[in-house]
């Protein structure tokens, strides 16, 4: 059953570049129906903005089967953006203080935060902090579920628990083969061992998360923590799920080439002083040597041209999505979470 997007004006499928063609402007949820409303809050950054409502959207209803799903655009006004992503924002998004805003009967049955790389050490230095608290604790007394994506989830931790993230000595960067820590629904028919996206630098630990009352659900190879949740009872009988992915089960099948792309050339311009890692289990093997050869270049002489030899190198390049039906089969088992709230009245 498809996705619809209830989108802040009408004509949004003809104006923001999403390839979606079932979007009834300016429909409004019915909190009487069965249909479930999931919010989106897109922190990303300009660039990536268009591509993670893609991701999230085109995930959402290969996962809804016959659930019906209405999807709404959220942003923190606190986010710095550049005019082109004030456009769309202005354009396509919900305020988060919209969010707030609403009547207890048009609350959304679930949201789903993303992160965005960050410009500051300490997540709290952040200009969008305030908002992003404000948000957090807005769910803690009012959604059914939270979904916290990568960065989210760990200014998530932090704010509800002092969990600090610890950096890495390397970027945890590529395909992870990840091992079931404890049964949980959410993981319901899913492999012992399953394939997980991860691209970030900073960790938070397991034995932190556990004796603030976390549940570690997945785990990857080297004992890093996957994905985890918390419940906590807020005013609603029942009320909040929170569940936390350090990786990016939602990533397209490119996303993680395209970071590397962008290292790269962060590296060549001087930007960064480390040649970034290849991504793990990710290319296969002649593309690894093939780009292995261009690092060696690199490292000799930054020059720019090569950027171009990456480009010509990628564009050539299939990747198999090892990752994608378990990602449905999650975010599926999510969603009949939802529903079944939603029909004992939880919702």
């Amino acid at each position: 059953m498809p996705v619809l997007l209830n989108p802040k004006y009408a004509g949004f499928e003809r104006r923001s570049g999403l390839d979606w063609q079932r979007i009834p402007p300016g429909t409004q949820p019915d909190p009487a129906s069965n249909v479930l409303h999931i919010g989106l809050v897109n922190n990303m950054a300009d660039t990536a903005m268009g591509a993670t409502e893609q991701q999230f959207l085109t995930l959402l209803e290969a996962a809804a089967g016959d659930i019906q799903v209405q999807f709404s655009l959220y942003a923190l006004p606190e986010v710095e953006r550049k005019p082109s992503g004030q456009r769309r924002v202005g354009s396509f998004y919900f305020g988060t203080d919209d969010l707030r805003d609403l009547p207890p009967e048009r609350h959304p049955d679930g949201l789903i935060v993303t992160g965005r790389e960050p410009r500051t050490l300490d997540l709290r230095d952040e200009a969008y902090w305030p908002g992003f608290q404000a948000l957090l604790a807005w769910t803690q007394e009012h959604a059914c579920s939270t979904v916290w994506s990568c960065l989210a989830a760990h200014g998530a931790v932090l704010e509800l628990d002092g969990i600090e993230r610890v950096r890495s000595q390397d970027k945890h960067f590529g395909i992870f083969t990840c091992e079931h820590a404890t049964a949980h629904p959410l993981l319901a028919g899913a492999p012992a061992r399953l394939q997980v996206p991860h691209s970030r630098w900073n960790s938070v630990a397991a034995d932190r998360l556990t004796e603030k009352g976390y549940q570690v659900l997945t785990r990857t190879s080297d004992g890093a923590v996957d994905t985890f949740i918390k419940e906590a009872m807020g005013i609603k009988q029942n009320a909040g799920l929170s569940v936390f992915f350090q990786g990016h089960p939602e990533y397209e099948a490119e996303m993680l080439m395209g970071e590397y792309r962008r290292d790269v050339g962060r590296y060549l311009r001087g930007e960064r002083q480390t040649y970034p890692l290849l991504p793990r289990d990710y290319f296969d093997a002649q593309t690894e040597q093939t780009l292995r050869e261009i690092e060696a270049k690199a490292q000799v002489c930054r020059e720019e041209d090569l950027l171009d030899d990456i480009s010509d190198v990628l564009s050539c390049v299939e990747i198999d999505n090892t990752w994608r039906s378990t990602a449905i089969l999650i975010y599926r088992n999510w969603l009949e979470y939802l529903s079944r709230k939603k029909a004992h009245g939880a919702i």
